[in-house]
């Protein structure tokens, strides 16, 4: 097996390679570093270059599995959907704004969130997620406002019984872990019941690092130390992990959550 290129360039151009070979009948043009356009369509390798380094002797699968994934992903989503099939199967995302560096933030459907992320839409399928985009929301007759109220409500009942792994610091700070390995870590900072089920042992108001897609870190609002050390923690985190999405923290109170970026400038 070959070795995992050294380079963010040399690997955008492993990837190329790796999709000619594997689609031949595809047009796949290297756009940028760690950006590819296959038939027109944006492709980000940031987030696949960043899980390649957890498990880098398999990185060849990893990178085959990822790409046949996006493509067959990209073929459903072509589909017109019936609304009645997908309803139970919306579900939320929280992404970073960066993400329209490369994606049309008119073909996205999505709502503008805190701390400079967007809250977009997928459908979740046994194997892979389908993005929902502006024009099968318009078949569908939606709006995003309807998708965010739809897709919070599947997320809700998506797993009701959170696993939650409380543990109490030195500094005397306490701290909440939800690791579902789902896909929705972090988009539970979403759930409408989130102060409820999390203030009793976090306190009135409460952090949240949620750094990345698979990473869900709540946390009381003191001591100052404790809170520093977790916030920095988070922000390697946010460098490190694939699915990056804030190095700030979330502040979650019982009117809901708001970001706390002004707050720290």
């Amino acid at each position: 097996m070959s070795q995992l290129p050294e380079t963010p360039e040399a690997f955008s151009q492993a990837v190329l390679d790796l999709v000619r070979a594997r689609h031949p009948g595809r047009e796949v043009v290297l756009s940028a570093t760690l950006v590819i356009t296959i038939d027109g369509r944006h492709l980000g390798l940031e987030n696949l270059w960043r899980t390649v380094h957890r498990a880098p002797d398999a990185w060849l699968e990893t990178v085959e599995h990822h790409v046949d994934r996006v493509l067959e992903g990209d073929q459903l989503a072509s589909l017109d959907i019936p609304f009645a099939v997908a309803k139970a199967r919306i579900m939320p995302r929280i992404q970073p704004g960066s993400i329209f560096r490369t994606l049309d933030r008119e073909q996205v459907a999505h709502v503008p969130w805190v701390n400079d992320t967007v809250i977009v839409f997928v459908i979740d399928m046994p194997h892979y997620t389908v993005s929902i985009g502006t024009e099968q929301m318009i078949r569908w007759g939606m709006t995003p406002e309807d998708l965010e109220e739809i897709a919070r409500a599947n997320l809700s009942r998506y797993a009701p019984n959170l696993d939650v792994q409380v543990i109490r610091s030195n500094e005397g700070g306490r701290a909440a872990i939800i690791s579902m390995h789902d896909g929705y870590d972090a988009a539970r900072l979403l759930l409408g019941d989130l102060h409820e089920r999390l203030s009793a042992q976090l306190g009135r108001t409460f952090y949240v690092a949620a750094p990345a897609r698979d990473m869900f870190l709540a946390m009381t609002g003191d001591p100052e130390p404790f809170v520093s050390r977790l916030r920095a923690r988070a922000e390697q985190e946010y460098m490190r992990l694939p699915y990056p999405i804030c190095s700030d923290l979330f502040l979650v109170t019982p009117d809901g959550v708001a970001g706390t970026r002004a707050e720290a400038a």
